[in-house]
């Protein structure tokens, strides 16, 4: 199972970054992967790994943390087996290594849990400069 993110980069604060995440393997070529719920999550230097963002398998209903809300959109393309999140107005404390996650089984309050994801990328660094 690979997931691969990718988009990460260094940006000024105000600006705008979209991360992708695309899945390959066994595991996603046996099963839909709009079956699957796909989350994002981030990891800031010295903290704990934080959920950011999921987006639900068939219904694809999203969630966000508080701190993103209204600033970063969770999507996919199950045609194409990938999941973006389209981050705006970015804050140096949005600075961190972003990875995602994928699940197929997980239940609506544990998408929030690092730890109900069975899969996960490499994970993709965003640095926001003031």
């Amino acid at each position: 199972v690979q997931l691969q993110a990718s988009g990460g980069g260094l940006v000024q604060a105000g600006g705008s970054l979209r991360l992708s995440c695309t899945a390959a393997g066994l595991t996603f070529s046996s099963a839909s992967f709009g079956s699957y719920t796909m989350g994002w999550f981030r990891q800031a230097p010295g903290k704990e790994r934080e959920f950011v963002a999921a987006i639900r398998a068939r219904g694809g209903s999203t969630h966000y943390a508080d701190s993103v809300k209204g600033r970063f959109t969770i999507s996919r393309d199950n045609a194409k087996n990938t999941v973006h999140l389209q981050m705006n107005s970015l804050k140096p404390g949005d600075t961190a290594v972003y990875y995602c996650a994928a699940d197929r089984n997980i239940i609506l309050s544990s998408l929030r849990t690092d730890e109900q994801y069975d899969y996960w990328g490499q994970g993709t660094l965003v640095t926001v400069s003031s």
